[in-house]
C-alpha cells in the first residue's frame, strides 16, 4: 500500500474512532485496549452500526427514515459487489473485509433490525423482544467475531449473539423513559407488563412504581443470565481479545446496577457507569481471566 493511500486509510480509521469515542464511551474504553489493527476494525464496524441506527433515530418522518435506510442498504449492496462507496466508514470497512474473513449477512440483518424500528410494534413476548435484539445487536456480535475470535466455530456465534442480546436488553432497560417520550416506543413486552399490572400511563408520569420495577427486574435477570452464559464462553475468543471483550460485557452489565442504585429511575434520568467504576470493573475482568487461566 503506497503512503498516500495508507495516510487516507488512517484518516478514515480516525474518523471511525471519533464516532465510537463520542457515542459510546463504554465500548471505546474497553475496545481501545485491543491491538491497534483489531481496535481499528472494531471502530469501523461500530461506525457502520451507528450510521444504521441514526438513519432511524435522527430522521423525523417515516418516509425520510425509509429513504435513508434504503440508501444505506444500496451502498451495502454496492460494497458487497466490490464497489466501495466514497466515505471514511466504507473505505475503512473495505480494509476490514480485506484483512479478516468477514460475513456480509449480519450487516444486512442489522438493517432489517432498523426497519423493525421504522414499523415499530410493541413486542408481545420476551421471545419477540429477543428476536428484535438479535437483529439490532446480536448481529454486531457476529460482525465482530472474525476480528475477536478468528479460530472459533459455530459455538462462538451463539455466544456472540447472547452477548449482543444482553447488551440490547440493557440498552432498553436504561432508556425506557427516553424511548417512550422521545421516540414513542416501548420495548417492554406486553405479556410481562400485563402479568405485573404495569401501565404505560404511569410510566409517562416518570415515577417508577412497584409494578414497573417487577417488569424491569424480570428483563434485567434475563440479561444477567445471558451475560453469565457469555462469560463462561470467553475462552472461545482470541487470547488478546478476551480482556477487552469481557470488560465491555462487565461494563455494560454495570449499567443495570447503576439503574438499581438510582431507585430504578430510568424514566426521566440517564444512568451510566462512572469512569472510576469502569476501572474497577476492568480490574475485575482481569482477575477473572487470571483465575480461569490458573485452573
Amino acid at each position: 500500500m503506497n503512503s498516500s493511500i495508507e495516510a487516507t486509510l488512517q484518516k478514515d480509521y480516525r474518523h471511525c474512532q471519533k464516532v465510537i469515542k463520542q457515542q459510546s464511551k463504554s465500548f471505546y474504553y474497553a475496545f481501545s485496549q485491543l491491538p491497534k489493527e483489531k481496535a481499528q476494525a472494531v471502530y469501523a464496524i461500530y461506525a457502520f452500526c451507528r450510521r444504521a441506527d441514526d438513519t432511524v433515530d435522527e430522521e423525523k418522518s417515516r418516509m425520510r427514515q425509509q429513504n435513508s435506510l434504503n440508501q444505506l442498504e444500496e451502498e451495502l449492496r454496492q460494497f458487497e459487489m466490490g464497489k466501495t462507496p466514497d466515505s471514511p466508514v466504507w473505505r475503512a470497512l473495505r480494509d476490514v473485509f480485506n484483512r479478516y474473513p468477514m460475513n456480509i449477512r449480519p450487516f444486512y440483518d442489522q438493517l432489517r433490525g432498523q426497519r423493525m424500528d421504522i414499523d415499530f410494534a410493541v413486542p408481545r413476548t420476551l421471545e419477540e423482544l429477543e428476536t428484535y435484539s438479535y437483529y439490532v445487536a446480536g448481529t454486531v456480535g457476529l460482525m465482530l467475531l472474525p476480528i475477536l475470535a478468528a479460530k472459533a466455530g459455530k459455538e462462538a456465534e451463539s455466544s456472540a449473539v447472547r452477548l449482543g442480546t444482553a447488551m440490547q436488553l440493557t440498552n432498553i432497560l436504561r432508556d425506557v423513559g427516553e424511548d417512550l417520550k422521545e421516540n414513542q416506543r416501548l420495548y417492554l413486552p406486553i405479556s410481562i407488563c400485563k402479568q405485573e399490572n404495569c401501565s404505560v400511563e404511569k410510566l409517562l408520569n416518570g415515577q417508577p412504581d412497584a409494578a414497573f420495577i417487577r417488569v424491569w427486574e424480570r428483563l434485567a435477570k434475563r440479561a444477567e443470565t445471558l451475560y453469565e452464559q457469555f462469560k463462561q464462553d470467553i475462552y472461545l475468543y482470541d487470547e488478546e481479545s478476551r480482556l477487552p471483550v469481557l470488560a465491555a460485557a462487565h461494563i455494560y452489565r454495570g449499567i443495570l446496577n447503576a439503574v438499581r442504585k438510582n431507585q430504578y429511575n430510568c424514566l426521566d434520568q440517564r444512568n451510566a457507569v462512572s469512569f472510576m467504576e469502569k476501572k474497577d470493573i476492568y480490574q475485575e475482568a482481569k482477575d477473572f481471566l487470571k483465575q480461569i487461566n490458573a485452573v
